[in-house]
Parts: structure tokens; sequence; C-alpha cells
């Protein structure tokens, strides 16, 4: 059994202390304000991975059926574009920006949000050379990869702060 010596066992002591008084926590399951969802199926890659999301991370159920969810998912838009970011003295492309950006709203079915239309967009910057086609449009599709994660973390966490529709006043 290894010996622990006195300073590092203090380091270790005051880091997690430092963590803790900092609010830092592991991201865990996220606590949704309902129990049963509708998701569309016309959405593109992103509600895949966010279905995937929802059943394996939090106590909510995606269900078929709208009439049987508490809340419904629709997305408004979901759109990924290459923009010009720089330009070489020669006018060749040096580098681009990838957007993408994802438009959704939660909403009870009867006219109540959950979560008003809100709009998620996230950009990269990648470089770009003539003779790396090829490794730059993979860079590019791990890029679009990589942000479609973030995105379903972002809207996750969205969701997960919305509130119950108040009911109509009589």
């Amino acid at each position: 059994m290894p010996i622990v010596k006195p300073a590092a066992l203090a380091f270790s002591l005051l880091l997690a202390l430092l963590l803790s008084a900092c609010g830092f926590q592991l991201r865990g399951s996220a606590a949704l304000p309902f129990d049963t969802l509708y998701m569309p199926n016309t959405a593109g890659g992103i509600a895949l991975d966010l279905k995937r999301n929802i059943q394996s991370g939090t106590r909510t159920t995606v269900v078929d059926d709208p009439k049987k969810a508490e809340a419904v998912l629709d997305f408004t838009q979901e759109i990924r574009e290459k923009v010009i970011l720089s330009l070489a003295a020669t006018g060749r492309v040096r580098e681009y920006q990838l957007r993408y950006r994802v438009g959704f709203r939660v909403h009870d079915g009867k006219g109540g949000d959950f979560l008003p239309v809100n709009t998620v967009q996230l950009t990269r910057d990648i470089s770009f050379n003539d003779s790396d086609v090829l490794a730059k449009e993979t860079e590019e599709q791990l890029l679009y990869r990589d942000m479609q994660f973030d995105m379903v973390q972002q809207v996750m966490q969205r969701i997960a702060r919305s509130q119950p529709p108040k009911p109509a006043a009589q």
C-alpha cells in the first residue's frame, strides 16, 4: 500500500474544498419539468441525439403520441452555414466560420409554453488550405459533429430551466 505524503493529502483536500466552494459539480442527469415529452420525427440530426440524451439522462419518457405527452418539443429551425472569414492576398479563402443554429420551443399542446421560441447559435473558425481539401472537409465534419454535441447539451440545459405554463385565470 503506497504511503500518502501529508503535502499531497493537504493539496487534495484543498482542491476538493475549492471546487465545491465555486459551485463546481459533475454533469449528472437533468431534471426536466415534465414526465413525458413528444418530439416529432421531422427534425434533423439533433432530434435523435436529444432524444437519446433525454431517455438516458433524465426521468422523462419520450412518447410517440402527442396526446399522451405533458410537453411537446418543436424545432423551428436547424441551419448549418459556412461563411468566409478571411481571404489571402491572392484572393483565396484562408478561414471559414462554421455556424450551427437551432430554434426550438417546448409547449403543452394546449397553448401554454414551458419554453417560448429559443434560438441557440454556435460558431467555430476553421483555417483552409487548397492543398489539404480532403483533410479540411473531414475536419469540418468533425467540427459540426462536435457542435451538435454541444448544442444538445445547451438545449438540455435550457429545457431543464423551463417552467410549467401557468393555468389560465378564469
